[in-house]
């Protein structure tokens, strides 16, 4: 099983996804080593597949 698959069957709460939002300036945000765990990435391929598909995220979608 490949690792697209094995993330795909993982389940995750909302427990723990809210418990790494965070807030800052009065803004709640998860912060990209958080989601890239949550997908089972490293960070630069989350940054980078952002940035290679900006059009497909919306605008407050990061900072």
């Amino acid at each position: 099983m490949n690792a697209k698959a094995i993330a795909q069957n993982r389940r995750i709460s909302t427990t723990t996804i809210a418990k790494q939002i965070v807030l800052l300036r009065g803004h709640k945000v998860l912060l990209d080593t958080d989601l890239a765990a949550l997908y089972g990435a490293t960070t630069s391929s989350l940054v980078q597949a952002v940035k290679r598909n900006l059009d497909r995220f919306p605008d407050d979608f990061m900072f």
